[in-house]
């Protein structure tokens, strides 16, 4: 049984290029991209919430108060609780 070469190539010699592959056609013009107004939207948006996301919390001192307020028992009292019901009407035009 005789088995045939599937291509003409010899595998031992390297094969010939065709050209030459640092030559560049320079008759075209340069690329560039555009971006279009809903992707600039799109930027500008993203650009926000991450500098928003970025931000220290300027209120975590306010709260560690509160927090330090609620927890002391001596804080609640009927004084307070009576301006607290006050402003939660009022929020609510009653």
């Amino acid at each position: 049984m005789t088995i045939d070469r599937i291509s003409p190539l010899d595998p031992i010699q390297p094969g010939k290029k065709s050209g030459r592959a640092d030559q560049v056609d320079k008759g075209k013009e340069a690329d560039s991209i555009k971006i279009s107004s809903e992707a600039s939207e799109r930027a500008e948006f993203y650009r926000a919430v991450e500098l928003v996301n970025g931000a220290a919390d300027t209120r975590e001192n306010r709260i560690a108060e509160l927090k330090a307020k609620i927890n002391d028992p001596s804080y609640i009292n009927d004084t307070i609780l009576e301006a607290t019901a006050d402003q939660i009407m009022s929020a609510f035009g009653l």
